[in-house]
């Protein structure tokens, strides 16, 4: 299993990406060299969406899709789960 994840980090910027493990990600995230090099500077990140999917290509094509709307239609998203 695959999961799209968003993160909302300290500064209130959001953040997507995708991993088999959302929990491991997130700890990546805020407390290691592991952690995209964009939320490194924005810790710590909590994690505001996931949506699980059957293959890594599903994953990643909704990850491009997320990433190419508004953060207002981002955040409706988040919150009309």
């Amino acid at each position: 299993m695959y999961y799209l994840y968003i993160l909302q980090c300290r500064d209130k910027t959001l953040y997507a990406g995708v991993t088999t493990d959302v929990q491991r990600r997130i700890k990546e995230h805020n407390s290691t060299k592991l952690g995209a090099k964009y939320t490194r500077a924005k810790r710590p990140v909590e994690l505001v969406f996931s949506k699980k999917f059957k293959n890594r290509s599903a994953a990643q094509k909704e990850e491009c899709r997320i990433k190419k709307l508004s953060r207002k239609e981002k955040l409706e998203m988040i919150f009309n789960k």
